[in-house]
């Protein structure tokens, strides 16, 4: 018989409340997009971006922990909020200022955690404890994610999103990584298709 738990932690009800933290708060938005559903999409675009790399070019990633940390990757976000990309990269000062906060934000988080869980989450939720190269397949989804979302809100007419847009895919560009560019030219040009035109492609 299981002892009665006495553990009382708030730690979830933090991360349920992901939902309510608006992205690209400074900007007019044709559909809202919060950090709960954005995690997801980073979380499944690593996986694919790990396991491309993996199938294809000779990697030996282990999709499933960088798909697990990508979940995870904004989750400071619930106590800071979403600092728009202009902001946070204002100056070195402001950068740095942020990282300190997200650092403290991580260290909180951590301690509402029940003891024994909090080394299996150590690796989750501290990037700079992450190994170098999930960190980068993580960063390229993120950027992916976010590239997608601008072409999302372009399509709906909203030309509020076009220089973030022309910014990101430079961004973007700028990876070398042959995953990042594979997924770039073999999942994206679908993602502008109506449901009508996805379907005519199956």
């Amino acid at each position: 018989m299981m002892k009665k738990i006495t553990i009382n932690s708030s730690f979830y009800a933090y991360l349920s409340r992901l939902r309510w933290i608006k992205r690209w708060g400074l900007k007019r938005n044709a559909h809202d997009e919060n950090v709960m559903e954005h995690s997801w999409e980073v979380s499944v675009i690593a996986h694919t971006l790990a396991l491309i790399k993996n199938r294809y070019f000779e990697g030996n990633l282990d999709a499933n922990a960088i798909a697990t940390a990508a979940l995870y990757h904004d989750i400071t976000e619930v106590i800071t909020g979403d600092l728009p990309t202009p902001i946070k990269y204002h100056s070195r000062e402001i950068n740095d200022a942020y990282k300190q906060i997200e650092k403290q934000a991580e260290l909180e988080l951590l301690a509402l955690l029940p003891i024994e869980l909090r080394s299996d989450f150590e690796l989750l939720i501290h990037h700079d404890r992450m190994p170098e190269e999930h960190v980068r397949i993580i960063k390229a989804a993120d950027k992916i994610s976010a590239y997608l979302k601008c072409q999302a809100e372009l399509k709906a007419g909203n030309k509020e999103f076009e220089i973030a847009a022309e910014q990101i895919a430079l961004t973007i560009n700028e990876f070398k990584d042959l995953e990042v560019i594979f997924f770039m030219h073999a999942f994206v040009p679908s993602c502008a298709l109506t449901l009508d035109g996805l379907m005519k492609t199956n």
